[in-house]
């Protein structure tokens, strides 16, 4: 499915963020055209040069919730109505119950949940978004099922599937699809991090629940490109797990 000439805002879009980049590379690659918005501008602008078409590069903190609004009339004013959103940006880590605080709830729950509900509250609204538009959001399988010292994480993602469903409801009228992709693990920087938090033993243990192996980030790229496009056209307020297996066993 071509998507030549659509616009799609892409959140997490770095160059050292594996998800977003290899979703970054697959819709470039389909013909579309990109707002890539995250943190550092340097790493946003190494994210364009990766790709081949004509792409924007817009540096947001999204944990200033307050400014989502007044923020996207600017996008709205200056690139026009989009026809989707991925929200890939994402707050992750370990919060064992003993150590929990205020400070690290708001952490988790300000990318991965509150900016994604205001992202989806700013473009929702009339001709800020274009006829089956569609909202994808990097969930997680975490928010499926619960893991041991990552509370925090695991209840932000479950928030975003349920975000998802009601939004899905609301926003049918306009004709805007509502979607999240969930992977486990990721192949790649941050798991290998987390591999190395773990160690040896636990790391083994934790890839051999993949019963067709770890995804890599393109395999959550193409469940993107997928929902995005007009293949997905009466799929909404759905989560789709991309887990290799992990949450069949």
């Amino acid at each position: 499915m071509n998507l030549k000439d659509k616009l799609y805002i892409v959140t997490g879009a770095a160059i050292d963020s594996d998800i977003g980049l290899a979703i970054c590379k697959k819709l470039d690659a389909h013909g579309a055209k990109l707002i890539l918005i995250g943190r550092r501008e340097e790493a946003l602008e190494a994210t364009r040069c990766q790709l081949v078409g004509d792409h924007y590069v817009v540096p947001y903190n999204l944990s200033r919730l307050d400014d989502i609004l007044p923020w996207a009339k600017t996008i709205n004013e200056k690139y026009g109505p989009i026809d989707g959103l991925v929200h890939s940006a994402s707050f992750q880590g370990y919060s064992p119950l003993r150590s929990i605080s205020a400070k690290q709830i708001n952490n988790y729950f300000d990318v991965n949940f509150s900016a994604a509900l205001m992202l989806t509250t700013a473009f929702s609204r009339t001709k800020y978004y274009s006829h089956n538009a569609s909202f994808v959001y990097i969930g997680s399988v975490a928010g499926q099922r619960g893991l041991k010292a990552r509370t925090l994480y695991a209840a932000s993602k479950a928030a975003l599937s349920s975000l998802v469903q009601s939004a899905a409801l609301e926003l049918a009228i306009k004709s805007i699809r509502v979607n999240c992709v969930a992977p486990a693990i990721v192949s790649g920087a941050k798991a290998d991090k987390q591999f190395q938090t773990i160690g040896e033993h636990q790391s083994q243990a934790l890839i051999a629940a993949h019963p067709l192996g770890l995804c890599a980030p393109e395999d959550v790229a193409n469940s993107v490109y997928f929902l995005v496009s007009d293949l997905s056209l009466k799929i909404t307020g759905t989560t789709l797990i991309v887990d290799g297996g992990f949450l069949a066993g």
